[in-house]
């Protein structure tokens, strides 16, 4: 009895002076670009999920093909910036300027974008299923909303809930 106390006692203090490291996730811990001054960086293809860009001038940058799922852009300016092809799935680009960006072929699965503006932004084949837009937003998008998404093969029409 007393030497399985000992034990355990030997144990826990093993444990508090070299404690086990946490296991990794699937992902590496998020970088943080907040408040960063990266106009025309190019990022195309680069694994950035759970990234930070919050309120970063992300003007003519290139993000074609990243993995951007779990990305924070809330508040960026992300004016003629290059989206083609990327996953944003579970992302917030609350408040972000989109205008003139090429989201075409993107993935915004249940991504938050309320706020956002979308003027002269290309959503061919965009794919906004269960995506939080208000109401002018998906009015706006419904009209110029075309293609099928290449990866999920869902219409922009329908992932935005277009009425015909």
């Amino acid at each position: 009895m007393i030497l399985r106390q000992l034990i355990a006692f030997l144990v826990a203090i093993a444990l508090v002076v070299h404690p086990l490291s946490a296991q990794a996730a699937d992902y590496p811990p998020p970088l943080s670009y907040s408040h960063a001054q990266l106009t025309g960086k190019d990022f195309s293809g680069q694994n950035l999920q759970t990234a930070e860009f919050a309120n970063a001038n992300l003007q003519l940058s290139n993000f074609a093909y990243a993995d951007l799922r779990g990305a924070i852009f809330s508040g960026s300016v992300m004016t003629h910036a290059n989206l083609h092809g990327a996953d944003l799935s579970y992302g917030m680009l609350d408040q972000a300027d989109l205008t003139g960006a090429d989201l075409s072929d993107v993935i915004l699965v249940e991504t938050l974008l309320l706020g956002s503006v979308f003027d002269n932004t290309l959503i061919t084949g965009a794919d906004f299923t269960d995506a939080l837009l208000d109401g002018a937003q998906l009015k706006h998008l419904c009209q110029q909303a075309s293609g099928i998404n290449s990866k999920t093969g869902v219409a922009t029409s329908d992932s935005l809930g277009c009425s015909s």
